[in-house]
């Protein structure tokens, strides 16, 4: 039996070990069977400007990175409408095509960019949605993700998630025993990155607030790990109240005003909750076990989760007013890092089989039928982190001898990973829906 302080120990020492300096990529590995094919045309600019992005490229990209859909190379194009008249259905029919975007940017009296795209159906020859948005000359890349989440909800009946952001470490060897380590933020996609935090000691555990506005993380700068906050918007960053021992895994409660943590103050890793406004610190398991790795319910009524106190790593969910507890995995010898989708239907989780010889791989539990899905087989897999539309789980993993990230559709019909120009990448979080 491998014990949850050993697994602790073992990935704090991969991470010291790490080198890297990178920027992700997104590339599809396997999509769904049938994707949808769509045509994205080059929007027309018409604004008189050298505009910073290319819009319908943008789009494209988002919507092929989902593996739900097939976009249709420019060079294939029969034409290139900008507008509605100029729209010929035969042309994208012959192509194959199941839907076409089009598009056009224009200047405005207020120095702003107006951009109007239509999506329409090919073989019902209509209009699907249009829409004009209005945005300053540096936000045309926020632009074309809000337009492809729409172009994604309309045609998947699925929220998208383009504009969000991610969070990760990476970690760069300068010399014998010195490392730098960096807490970073990107688009979904890994582009637009920036340095949070550099550190020469390890960055752990990262999690965003529900608004997006803050994230908490546990740091080692000060030669024993104490957990932060830190306002993305101004930078400021505190930290939290740092006891003798173990503090580590921080989350935040869906109200942003409460964090569950880690901590062995009292000598045995054990859940708390901290009151950000009062300070107030109350403890929530009470057993010789080893309880780590908290998350909340949706709701905010309880916490999930994992403990050994069954002689095993499993899953486990308090009740926060009756205290009652209930085990939530049984399937397999090791289930860890729990994380729930926002309906809170679906258990995500680290997993190994019963036998444990295939290793560590990313499942999902349907909490209403109790079905274990399982969704890789590198037998590498850690750190999940869910989407906020619920479809996808981005985690950590191994390609070769450096870290990447991947991610997998909670179906499992779709996957993709983003490796790093050079090195490891470790330790991802997937920001809620941001204003």
């Amino acid at each position: 039996m491998v014990k949850l302080n050993q697994l602790l120990v073992l990935a704090l020492a991969a991470l010291m070990s790490m080198s890297v300096r990178a920027e992700l990529v997104v590339e599809v590995t396997q999509g769904v069977e049938s994707p949808t094919r769509i045509a994205v045309v080059p929007f027309a600019n018409d604004s008189g400007l050298a505009l910073s992005e290319d819009v319908a490229d943008l789009v494209q990209q988002d919507l092929g990175r989902s593996g739900f859909f097939e976009p249709m190379a420019r060079e294939n194009m029969l034409g290139f409408p900008s507008r509605r008249a100029d729209v010929y259905f035969r042309d994208w029919r012959i192509s194959r095509m199941d839907y076409v975007v089009i598009g056009r940017v224009e200047n405005n009296a207020s120095g702003q960019l107006n951009i109007t795209y239509e999506l329409f159906d090919v073989l019902r020859e209509e209009s699907l949605m249009t829409e004009p948005l209005s945005v300053p000359q540096g936000g045309l890349r926020d632009a074309a993700h809000f337009i492809a989440d729409r172009i994604f909800e309309e045609l998947t009946g699925l929220k998208g998630a383009f504009s969000t952001q991610i969070v990760y470490v990476t970690a760069e060897q300068l010399s014998a025993g010195k490392q730098r380590f960096r807490l970073k933020l990107a688009d979904w996609d890994g582009a637009r990155a920036q340095t949070i935090l550099e550190s020469p000691e390890p960055i752990l555990s990262p999690a965003w607030s529900m608004d997006g506005s803050k994230l908490a993380y546990v740091s080692f700068e000060t030669s024993k790990p104490s957990i932060y906050v830190q306002h993305l918007a101004t930078g400021k960053r505190e930290r939290i109240q740092s006891f003798p021992g173990l503090n580590g895994a921080p989350a935040w409660s869906p109200d942003g005003n409460q964090l569950a943590l880690v901590l062995s103050r009292d000598g045995n890793p054990e859940i708390y909750v901290l009151n950000l406004q009062t300070r107030e610190l109350q403890r929530i398991t009470r057993h010789y076990g080893i309880d780590t790795e908290p998350n909340w319910s949706p709701d905010g009524r309880s916490l999930i989760f994992t403990s050994d106190r069954g002689g095993q790593p499993q899953i486990y969910r308090l009740d926060l007013a009756s205290r009652n507890l209930e085990r939530l995995t049984f399937e397999g010898n090791y289930n860890a890092s729990g994380r729930l989708t926002q309906d809170g239907r679906f258990l995500t989780m680290v997993h190994r089989s019963q036998g444990g010889g295939n290793g560590f791989d990313i499942a999902v539990q349907d909490l209403k039928t109790d079905r274990v899905d399982i969704l890789t087989r590198s037998g590498l897999a850690e750190s999940p982190s869910i989407a906020p539309n619920g479809s996808i789980v981005i985690y950590a993993t191994q390609e070769g001898t450096r870290g990447v990230l991947s991610a997998v559709s909670l179906d499992g019909r779709v996957q993709f990973r983003m490796p790093a120009n050079e090195g490891d990448v470790r330790e991802p979080a997937w920001s809620p829906y941001l204003r």
